[in-house]
């Protein structure tokens, strides 16, 4: 029983170094379209109109799935837990 903990651990250590490196690339796409921009402009992106661009919104897609699965995969293991 022990190796299905380790495992729900390597699978939230996964996700969140995805979540990190993409969060890492929509910044610096970011601010390709408008330097000095900070990780909170870039979420609220919809106050700078530079940043109404194809590729950051696709690459900001993205970061929202992994967030989605990292979400869906926290909800998954306090199901499997039991709490």
């Amino acid at each position: 029983m022990t190796q299905i903990p380790d495992a729900w651990d390597e699978i939230e250590r996964m996700l969140q170094s995805l979540i990190d490196l993409q969060e890492s690339k929509v910044l610096a796409l970011a601010r390709r379209l408008k330097p000095g921009l900070t990780a909170e402009d870039v979420r609220n992106a919809h106050d700078h109109r530079e940043l109404d661009d194809a590729d950051l919104q696709f690459e900001d897609g993205t970061l929202a799935g992994l967030l989605a699965a990292q979400a869906a995969v926290r909800a998954r293991r306090r199901e499997w837990s039991g709490t």
